[in-house]
């Protein structure tokens, strides 16, 4: 045996995605380097560690095993890194945080000082829906969460970061209708929703329960990506959190239409298990955000805060 803590990486990888494109994604590697190393890994074993099967990638018995001998060792070597500039005075280890879709436009600016005042921490930051962002918190895999509703069936902790505030956008080429943007009116336009389990869709939806609004047309997309891209192609109306479509409404791509009854409040929420036991860099991390998260607002968010709907 002659692998590299390299291919014990890149192998690791391939198999937790079950893709050597998004394997190779992840690490910033091009398809084929990541198909070399990994036969080169292969090679060094009698028993087959994958299989394709209807194009697909699967772990053998023998694949999992090693996938999790990987992931010890790689663990290990993590940890003795971390030591190391632990003994010279450094805050050093891993800050896992998993972050719902839209909060992609938040958390990274809560991170970035942090991060640079730290170079001996490393940062794991998954970006995905909500139900999945609850897993990794129930199952322990995070050191927090960002969500904008708190599960109700975990004993957590939480600290709120900010507003999130979500408005009724549109095409500034759509003129509802040739209505006025009313309530009445936007019950006879389509509203585009986002997946079942999305907090966004969450909102949306007890908004129009709470004015008994009964949709003409509903359309459901699966990303806020996907739901911006409608709205801008003229497929419909959303209503959205304003923090993730700031680009839009500056080149004009986008408009926020002025009704009485919105914006929809909630709050992003930083949420950990209660009975966390958490490492230094995370300790740290949530020491540093309780003194500068107004700071941090002040200087990244002037624009949310003043933002007026014309």
């Amino acid at each position: 045996m002659n692998y590299t803590l390299n291919q014990l990486r890149i192998f690791l990888k391939v198999a937790q995605n079950k893709s050597i494109t998004k394997a190779s994604e992840e690490l910033h590697l091009t398809q084929p380097a990541v198909s070399i190393q990994l036969k080169n890994f292969q090679d060094q074993f009698p028993i087959p560690l994958t299989e394709v099967v209807g194009r697909k990638l699967f772990l053998t018995a023998f694949g999992e095993e090693i996938a999790s001998a990987a992931e010890r060792i790689l663990n290990e070597v993590y940890a003795m890194n971390y030591k190391t500039s632990e003994y010279g005075g450094k805050l050093a280890g891993q800050l896992k945080i998993s972050v719902v879709s839209t909060g992609k436009y938040v958390m990274p600016y809560f991170l970035s000082d942090f991060m640079n005042l730290h170079p001996g921490v490393d940062l794991v930051m998954d970006v995905t829906n909500k139900s999945s962002v609850v897993e990794h918190l129930e199952k322990n895999e995070v050191d927090f969460a960002l969500v904008s509703v708190i599960p109700k069936h975990l004993s957590v902790n939480t600290i709120t970061l900010m507003e999130n505030q979500l408005y009724l956008i549109g095409s500034p080429d759509t003129d509802f209708n040739n209505g006025k943007p009313t309530l009445k009116n936007l019950a006879k336009t389509p509203l585009i929703f986002r997946e079942n389990g999305s907090a966004t869709r969450m909102a949306m939806e007890n908004y129009l329960d709470k004015y008994n609004i009964s949709v003409a047309k509903r359309i459901e997309l699966t990303s806020n990506e996907a739901v911006k891209q409608a709205v801008i192609a003229g497929l419909g109306y959303s209503i959205m959190p304003l923090i993730g479509i700031k680009n839009e409404l500056k080149n004009g791509d986008l408009k926020v239409f002025n009704l009485k009854q919105l914006p929809i409040i909630t709050n992003w929420n930083l949420t950990w298990m209660g009975s966390k036991r958490f490492s230094p860099a995370a300790n740290a991390f949530l020491t540093y955000l309780e003194n500068e998260k107004e700071n941090i607002i002040d200087k990244s968010f002037k624009w949310f805060k003043d933002f007026k709907p014309t």
